[in-house]
């Protein structure tokens, strides 16, 4: 019987947390990508197998590609958005080439994941990543200083972003800038100006067309991934909801659900990740999961707790507002009835212990996600056993 894969997410060669570092947690796969290659550029076949070799080198394996990101032209459907979709699947096929067929990316415009606090300080010392829609109102109101701004968010926290730009220190308001704009590790930042800059490509696109985009998108690259033996996995909005006045299409069950009927192929899948899915509803996770059945295609396991005005935090893998016990239970019986093997790996974690005197990726801990693991292959092999007796 086939059973979910450990696996853990490595910025290549200048990450911190090194290679050998990772051997030591049990996890076997590594979740990767080449991040100094531009968005959009085509991966050459040299470089893809260069960082395999070494990745294998280390008694690993490339499991997954995380991410081939989406060129923002695709997603706009700009002047040169065809010869970005040409590139990609040039990529694809080097990838295929290479032996590596699980393909994470998203469709998020402009910024991908957003955090406002990468130091959100919990009871017990620990570290966390902090979501505070007072903060991002803030930054989009009086530092990007977005037409129309004000209008999206509600009167309460208009009112809070409001007193916190007359409150905060310059050194504050620079800090919730630069962890808004803090993007990939191993990525070029983009500046206050760039996003000023992208914005204005999306100024006339509806939600409706965005979505289209993506059905476009997919309808191109599926065939290809689908002769290559490649799964794509459209990871959900992180958060699930518009951000600077930006429609985000991967956000719900009927998002999900549109995304996969529409284009109805086995290598159109997801990336299920139970943190970006859980900040708006904890049982959204599990519904999704129901949904897409064989085709999730790779999973991000972390927790959040949800307070008021869709704030978050990032709370312990096996705390939080999602069951994972539940959770896991379900995608452990999902496994049992998927003829390939499902990979896994601990999103993001707490800085912890002596994490917190180390240079490290927000998020993106040794300790932290060793703890994130360690809680996560306990309880599914207690799912694991206590199934293979009833």
């Amino acid at each position: 019987m086939k059973t979910l894969k450990e696996t853990w997410r490595w910025f290549g060669p200048d990450d911190p947390v090194t290679l050998q570092d990772i051997r030591q947690t049990g996890a076997t796969g590594i979740v990767n990508a080449l991040h100094h290659i531009p968005h959009g550029d085509i991966w050459p076949v040299q470089e893809i197998a260069r960082r395999k070799q070494l990745i294998e080198s280390r008694g690993l394996t490339w499991d997954v590609v995380e991410s081939l990101n989406v060129h923002e032209s695709i997603k706009t459907q700009g002047v040169d958005f065809k010869r970005y979709i040409e590139q990609y699947k040039q990529s694809l096929q080097n990838l295929a080439c290479c032996g590596i067929n699980i393909v994470t990316y998203n469709f998020m415009p402009v910024l991908e994941p957003v955090r406002t606090n990468i130091r959100y300080c919990l009871p017990d010392g620990a570290q966390a990543l902090y979501f505070d829609l007072a903060d991002f109102a803030m930054f989009d109101c009086f530092i990007l200083m977005r037409e129309g701004a004000k209008r999206s968010y509600p009167p309460g926290v208009m009112k809070e972003a409001n007193a916190r730009w007359q409150q905060y220190t310059e050194e504050r308001r620079q800090e919730i800038t630069d962890t808004i704009l803090l993007g990939v590790p191993g990525e070029t930042r983009p500046s206050v100006q760039d996003i000023q800059t992208r914005l204005q490509a999306y100024r006339h696109i509806s939600r409706e067309q965005l979505r289209r985009h993506l059905i476009d998108f997919l309808h191109e690259i599926c065939p290809l991934a689908e002769s290559l033996g490649i799964r794509l996995a459209l990871h959900p909005d992180d958060p699930p909801f518009d951000i600077l006045g930006l429609p985000r299409i991967a956000s719900t069950r009927e998002d999900i659900a549109l995304i996969l009927k529409t284009v109805d192929s086995p290598a159109n899948g997801i990336c299920l990740c139970t943190g970006a899915l859980g900040s708006t509803d904890p049982f959204l996770p599990e519904t999704i999961l129901h949904l897409a059945g064989q085709r999730v295609h790779f999973v991000h396991l972390r927790n959040i707790t949800r307070l008021e005005n869709n704030n978050f935090y990032e709370s312990s893998h096996l705390e939080g507002d999602v069951d994972m016990f539940s959770f896991l239970r379900k995608l452990h019986n999902l496994q049992r009835s998927t003829p390939f093997t499902i990979p896994y790996r601990p999103d993001h974690g707490h800085s912890i212990l002596d994490d917190q005197h180390k240079t490290s990726h927000p998020g993106y801990t040794a300790i932290g996600r060793l703890k994130g693991l360690a809680e996560l292959r306990g309880l599914l092999m207690g799912i694991h056993r206590y199934d293979m007796v009833r």
